[in-house]
């Protein structure tokens, strides 16, 4: 069988030629696109492997072009690139396989053997719109790699997909590519913690209610199955999730659909679910604490997020990327220098890429100088986050750095600042005087400072219910 080899670096292309020889294949090289469009047009080829940067141009872009004229041709990239557009794109053309530089010789061997035996005629059309802009996901590490490739394996499908990894690595970064490059794009993305939800308001959050279905349901509530219908419904922490709201939800994702709280009718769901948590549900399985079934039924394509000292490679790029969303967001626009990226990939960064970020913002708003480097980074990474008007022993975290903090995380729409953060801030000081109080909306009210009437309205548009901050036993 012969494979065309389209690669501009002579030494790749010697190793790549000696290695498919060995397996049996004819190989014919070439390193431009005028090159293989013509030997193409007068020879067949079993597979075809490619560079994405060419001598004459993107080796990409006529991809689609060649898999029309080729319908039976495997086509492998071969991209020192190594972003998650890259990848995208690859698999947007249909290719069979896409292998980030520097790569295995032999998987890349095994790859063409693979393809060679193959039929790719089956595969679906090829998407018009890549929609790889504004991707949030940033790093060309090997770990991240990976994390690229299964994000393409899962784009032209609907599998359930579980993102595991430790706090701050960017689960649900990797649920909204998933949904901004797959054929949901057009649906909603809605994004849900299970763990900040109280336990006894969880199934009424995912799944809604009728009026009346409890104390404080003063009106019917359209839950995340809804609201994400005909797009993409993200569960973070699923881990956290209580027993009888797992077996809600396992029922609803073997039916397809659900019931509201104090409901009677089903209710069909077009969602694609997409869970994470950064822990490990095996041995909470093992105890009884998280259902098996469950796990089997989430846990359909794996995707792992290696934590930021695993790809320390990526450090200098991400900093330099939460500089320019900082600047776009109205702080100080700063440069930083080859020393200071130094130091910052020298860091144990134990928040993963969430504490980077946080850091970036809170530089970017305190530093004086254009330039950030060393000097200017040592003293604000021996600063703790602490509030420095207090001196107590028992001083927390600031609310400045927790506003600086959850401006970087979520980012709301210019002129939905203040009701976001509004919103924000009620839900979890709710809760909180609710729960010291036992539910006594009284004593909240009290405490609060507001009038009980005030409390009253505003738990029942966050969907608070007190009953479910009783004190029983």
């Amino acid at each position: 069988m012969r494979v065309l080899l389209v690669e501009d670096d002579v030494s790749i292309a010697i190793v790549i030629t000696a290695a498919l020889e060995a397996e049996g294949f004819a190989v014919t090289g070439c390193d431009s696109i005028a090159e293989r469009d013509r030997l193409l047009a007068t020879r067949d080829f079993a597979v075809l492997v490619t560079d994405v940067m060419l001598t004459d141009g993107d080796g990409i872009v006529g991809l689609p072009a060649i898999r029309e004229r080729h319908p039976a041709m495997p086509i492998i990239v071969l991209s020192a690139q190594n972003t998650l557009d890259t990848a995208v794109r690859a698999t947007d053309t249909g290719a069979f396989e896409y292998f980030p530089k520097p790569f295995d010789i032999d998987e890349l061997a095994r790859t063409v053997r693979q393809a060679a035996g193959s039929s790719v005629s089956g595969i679906d059309e090829v998407s018009d719109e890549p929609a790889t802009q504004g991707l949030p996901l940033v790093g060309r590490s090997a770990s991240m790699q990976v994390v690229y490739r299964m994000i393409t394996r899962v784009l032209r499908n609907d599998l359930t997909v579980l993102v595991l990894g430790e706090s701050g690595t960017g689960k649900e970064l990797v649920a909204e590519a998933i949904h901004q490059l797959g054929q949901r794009r057009d649906g909603p993305f809605v994004a849900v913690n299970t763990a900040a939800i109280p336990a006894d308001l969880i199934e009424s959050e995912l799944f809604g209610h009728e009026r009346g279905a409890f104390t404080g349901a003063v009106a019917r509530h359209i839950g995340k199955f809804e609201q994400a219908n005909g797009g993409t419904l993200f569960l973070d922490e699923i881990g956290d999730m209580p027993m009888q709201a797992q077996t809600r939800l396992l029922r609803a994702l073997q039916s397809g659909s659900i019931r509201r709280v104090g409901g009677r009718d089903e209710i069909k769901v077009d969602v694609r679910i997409i869970a994470a948590t950064n822990k490990d549900l095996e041995p909470m399985i093992a105890v009884g604490q998280f259902r098996e079934d469950l796990f089997y039924r989430l846990n359909v394509v794996p995707i792992n997020m290696p934590p930021l000292r695993e790809r320390t490679d990526d450090i200098e790029a991400l900093a330099r990327h939460f500089f320019q969303l900082a600047a776009g967001e109205g702080l100080p626009r700063h440069q930083l220098s080859p020393d200071g990226a130094e130091l910052l990939s020298r860091q144990p960064w134990r928040g993963n890429v969430r504490e980077l970020k946080n850091f970036i913002y809170r530089a970017a708003l305190l530093a004086r100088d254009d330039v950030i480097d060393a000097d200017v980074l040592g003293p604000l990474l021996a600063q703790p986050l602490r509030d420095s008007g207090g001196g107590g022993e028992g001083d927390g975290p600031s609310l400045d750095a927790a506003v600086v903090s959850w401006l970087a995380d979520n980012a709301p729409r210019p002129g939905m600042v203040y009701d976001a953060a509004l919103a924000a801030f009620e839900l979890p000081l709710f809760a909180q005087v609710l729960r010291e109080t036992g539910g006594n909306q009284l004593k909240a009210a009290q405490i609060l400072g507001i009038n009980r009437n005030t409390l009253r309205k505003r738990l029942g548009e966050l969907s608070l219910d007190p009953e479910g901050f009783s004190r029983r036993g």
